[in-house]
């Protein structure tokens, strides 16, 4: 969803949309609510978006929609601010700016930018979740597998089989 900088009114607007996000391989079903807001060239924009996404458990590796609730609340610059700067360091009040370029602002890439900061580093089906046996690949939340919990360390295999032969 598109919106026209210029076109919001000084008492700003609220938008509300549903729309599907697609990003690489993946695509979200997401709803998002949001009040824009414009002083002078910065937009401003706070609301929450609420995504349903599909995550591959990293112990399992079972696959399992998360429900995301995302608070948004960022403030947009012209890039043209930035013009004849070389480098800018970002100070701490800049970390949630983000910058449009002419007089449109997408906030279908907020949304899928939002989305991807909000999707946890190592998603998990489950708290409790077991994973998977090392040795033998089972599902141990489905039960034990009957693989010895205990073995050699590979390292030491070589060990092993010099004192076998008694050298």
């Amino acid at each position: 969803m598109k919106i026209i900088i210029s076109e919001i009114p000084d008492e700003g607007i609220e938008v509300k949309f549903k729309e599907t996000i697609i990003s690489d391989d993946s695509s979200y079903p997401t709803q998002a609510q949001m009040r824009i807001n414009r002083t002078d060239k910065e937009v401003l924009i706070s609301g929450k978006i609420d995504a349903n996404v599909e995550l591959r458990c990293s112990r399992c590796l079972k696959d399992f929609r998360l429900m995301l609730n995302i608070a948004v609340d960022v403030v947009y610059n012209p890039v043209e601010d930035l013009k004849g700067e070389e480098k800018h360091e970002l100070k701490h009040d800049e970390l949630d700016m983000g910058f449009y370029s002419g007089d449109e602002l997408d906030l279908s890439e907020l949304v899928k930018e939002q989305i991807i900061l909000n999707i946890p580093m190592k998603p998990l089906c489950n708290e409790l979740c077991r994973g998977i046996c090392l040795k033998c690949g089972a599902d141990l939340n489905e039960g034990n597998c009957g693989c010895s919990e205990k073995g050699t360390d590979s390292r030491l295999e070589i060990l092993k089989k010099l004192l076998n032969k008694g050298v």
